[in-house]
């Protein structure tokens, strides 16, 4: 059933938008995963809201803060935009329950496995599980989805446009 709301792609930064590179908070350091850019451009046009959910235990862990967070995160919605896409929110969790940095090692609803990021994103935009799709590399991205009721697809690598388009058409053709 199709719900009344925004359609959500939401996806996962390190691995699906940009290469997982340890940590990475410099926009120097930054690689882009083929055809990311373009993915979010495409689905754009389809008429779906893109957002990131990340966790990034690295303010936890003491090696940057989140301020860095932001910083790293505008940049990237400018590299976006050059490439004619557009990110409209990041959702990040700075928490690890083992981190160093004690105001952010709690054990918190937000990082995932947990589905605190994806719920959030559905709240602020209205949008109905159904409407919404999450793209990640990892089991945990997609047992997050799952919690939340959002269709989860795991990212094998490769050309991300590639990935997403024929689940996009699936979801099109189901809501016709």
């Amino acid at each position: 059933m199709k719900g009344k709301g925004a359609k959500l792609c939401l996806f996962d930064r390190d691995g699906v938008l940009n290469v997982d590179k340890a940590y990475l908070y410099r926009p120097g350091d930054a690689e882009w995963i083929p055809g990311s850019r373009e993915a979010v451009a495409w689905l754009n046009r389809r008429g779906y809201t893109v957002v990131v959910v990340t966790n990034q235990s690295g303010v936890a862990r003491g090696y940057y803060t989140e301020e860095d967070v932001h910083c790293f995160h505008r940049w990237m919605a400018g590299e976006f935009a050059k490439a004619g896409g557009r990110i409209d929110r990041f959702y990040y969790c700075p928490h690890l329950k083992e981190g160093t940095v004690a105001a952010y090692a709690v054990d918190c609803g937000c990082r995932k496995p947990k589905p605190g990021m994806v719920l959030a994103a559905l709240r602020d935009y209205g949008a109905a599980p159904d409407d919404c799709f999450l793209v990640g590399d990892s089991p945990r991205d997609i047992e997050a989805a799952r919690a939340a009721g959002v269709a989860g697809y795991l990212f094998p690598g490769g050309n991300l446009l590639d990935f997403v388009k024929p689940i996009a058409a699936a979801r099109q053709d189901k809501t016709e």
